[in-house]
C-alpha cells in the first residue's frame, strides 16, 4: 500500500521487507544498527492512524514488556517514528503457525505437550494481571527448536483495570460467548479459547476422557468451565498419567482400559512371560 512503508530515517533501524499485515498495523523485519541484529517491527497502520491506535499499540508493547516468560516474545524498544506513527520492536521468531504445524504428521503425545506448553504460559499471564482474549492456532508459532510462543497481544486486557469493554473483542470459533455479546471477559473466556484449540489439537477418535475436558473448557456458560487455566491443565495432566480425569466419570470398561494404559509395559512382559512359559511346556510334552 502506498504510503504504507515506515519512515525510519534518525533511528537506529534499517527497514528489510515486510513479515505480515493485520486489521490495524503491520510487522516488518528490521535491522538494528546499533546491536547488529535483526528484530521484528510492528507499526500502526497509516489508515488507522489515531491517538486510539497508538495507545494501544504502545499498551500492547508494555503488556508484552511485564510478561517476561519462554512462551511470550520480548519486547526490545518502543517509540514514535518520524511520520507520526508509534512502534515497537521485539525478539525475531522464526517457526511456522500451529495451525499449518499440526496439519502435518505429529503425535498425540507432541500434540499435547505443545497444549501444556501454551497452558503454562497463559496462566503465567494470569497470574500477571494479564487476559490474553485472542487465543487461535493463528497467533501459537511453534520454533525450530520446539518453541512454542504465544504471539499478538494487541487484544489483551488488564485484570486490574477498572474500565469495561463494550466492543466485541476476539475471532469468532475461538471467542466465549461472553465475548461475542461484548461484554467484559475473565480468565475463563481464555479457559474457553484454550478449549476451542485442543479440539483442533486432539482431532477426531480422541479418548472419551480428553472429549470430555475439551467440551467443559468451552461450555457456553463461564461458570461451568474450569475455574482457571491451572485446573484445565491438571485435568490433562491427570490423563496423560492415566489418572481419573475431573471432567469424566468412566465406567468399569473406561477404567479398566485406563489401568491398561497406564500399566502397558509391565502387561506386556507379563503377557510375553506366560507365552513363553506356555511354549515352553508344549516342548517338553
Amino acid at each position: 500500500m502506498i504510503g504504507e512503508v515506515p519512515d525510519l530515517s534518525h533511528t537506529k533501524y534499517d527497514l528489510v521487507e515486510l513479515l505480515g499485515q493485520g486489521g490495524m498495523g503491520s510487522v516488518y523485519l528490521a535491522r538494528d544498527r546499533a546491536l547488529d541484529r535483526l528484530v521484528a517491527l510492528k507499526v500502526v497502520a497509516t489508515f488507522a492512524l489515531s491517538a486510539d491506535a497508538i495507545d494501544r499499540l504502545v499498551r500492547e508493547a508494555k503488556v508484552l514488556a511485564r510478561l517476561e516468560h519462554p512462551g511470550i516474545v520480548p519486547v526490545h524498544d518502543v517509540g514514535t517514528l518520524p511520520d507520526g506513527r508509534a512502534f515497537y520492536t521485539m525478539k525475531l521468531v522464526r517457526g511456522r503457525r500451529l495451525d499449518e504445524y499440526v496439519a502435518d504428521e505429529t503425535t498425540a503425545a507432541e500434540r499435547l505437550r505443545i497444549l501444556e506448553r501454551l497452558f503454562d504460559t497463559v496462566s503465567f499471564a494470569h497470574a500477571n494481571g494479564v487476559i490474553h482474549r485472542d487465543l487461535k492456532p493463528q497467533n501459537v508459532m511453534i520454533g525450530p527448536f520446539g518453541e512454542v510462543l504465544l504471539m499478538d497481544w494487541g487484544a489483551a486486557q488488564l485484570t486490574a483495570a477498572s474500565d469495561g469493554e463494550s466492543h466485541v473483542v476476539g475471532t469468532p470459533g475461538y471467542m466465549a460467548p461472553e465475548q461475542t455479546r461484548g461484554e467484559r471477559a475473565d480468565e475463563r473466556a481464555d479457559v474457553y479459547a484454550l478449549g476451542a484449540i485442543m479440539k483442533l489439537l486432539i482431532r477426531p477418535s480422541a479418548p472419551k476422557p480428553l472429549e470430555a475436558i475439551a467440551a467443559r473448557a468451552t461450555a457456553a456458560e463461564p461458570g461451568h468451565r474450569y475455574e482457571t487455566v491451572e485446573s484445565l491443565a491438571a485435568d490433562v495432566a491427570r490423563f496423560r498419567a492415566a489418572l481419573p480425569v475431573e471432567a469424566y466419570r468412566e465406567g468399569i470398561v473406561g477404567r479398566a482400559a485406563r489401568i491398561a494404559r497406564k500399566y502397558a509395559v509391565p502387561i506386556a512382559l507379563v503377557l510375553a512371560y506366560l507365552a513363553m512359559r506356555a511354549a515352553l511346556l508344549l516342548v517338553r510334552r
